[in-house]
């Protein structure tokens, strides 16, 4: 499973960027969100991005704090050659190849990141990610994942599907790229809100919530 993400998004990664917007609904709402989340007391926060692709969001957070620290993880190093050349000017960015679900990490963060990525996990690596993320936080670091949920229903999941076709339908997206598009979600492993806000909770944060929601794009906020 593994493989065939790295492969897809391997594939894609030139056109990732501008494809993102068409193909995020509410885009403006969902980073607009995570990027309100993102608040720290440090001038130089020193920020984790997980699954970081392209560097889109770290690209947000670095406009909010230039000072910040960031380290990028991706297991496509395709993608992460887009967050090279995005970052090229800035001397404070880390990459590292690899998958983040096994990595060692071996320093503690003020802030870890994540957009679109952790739905790729089975749920038992998405329970050991958050695990880790607590785990890699320091006393009152923040943890915020704008990713994909699962309906909590089967019509409410066929709801969403339907919603989210006829959007990028609409959305001036080539025929061959909405086709990728519908390619790539096959290897989606979406899991409820409920069970993530449980997940978090169970992983040892105090604070565990949804902050926004658009059908099944959610942004999640927790603290420890």
């Amino acid at each position: 499973m593994e493989f065939s993400v790295k492969q897809l998004f391997d594939k894609v990664a030139q056109d990732y960027d501008v494809q993102r917007k068409q193909l995020i609904p509410c885009f403006d709402d969902f980073y607009g969100m995570a990027l309100d989340l993102m608040e720290s007391p440090l001038d130089s926060p020193r920020i984790l991005d997980l699954g970081a692709g392209t560097g889109l969001l770290s690209g947000l957070v670095l406009q909010k704090y230039p000072n910040a620290r960031l380290t990028l993880i991706d297991m496509s190093d395709q993608m992460l050659e887009g967050a090279r050349r995005r970052f090229a000017d800035a001397n404070q960015v880390q990459y590292v190849v690899g998958d983040y679900s096994k990595y060692d990490f071996t320093s503690s963060y003020d802030m870890i990141i994540s957009s679109l990525s952790i739905h790729h996990l089975t749920h038992a690596d998405k329970k050991k990610v958050f695990d880790s993320v607590h785990q890699l936080l320091e006393p009152g670091g923040r943890f915020i994942n704008a990713d994909q949920v699962q309906g909590r229903t089967p019509d409410t999941d066929t709801y969403y599907r339907q919603r989210w076709l006829d959007a990028i339908h609409q959305s001036g997206l080539s025929e061959e790229a909405i086709s990728a598009s519908i390619e790539r979600r096959k290897v989606d492993i979406n899991a409820t809100l409920e069970d993530q806000l449980v997940w978090l909770e169970e992983a040892g944060f105090r604070v565990a919530d949804c902050m926004y929601k658009y059908l099944d794009f959610a942004v999640f906020y927790a603290q420890k």
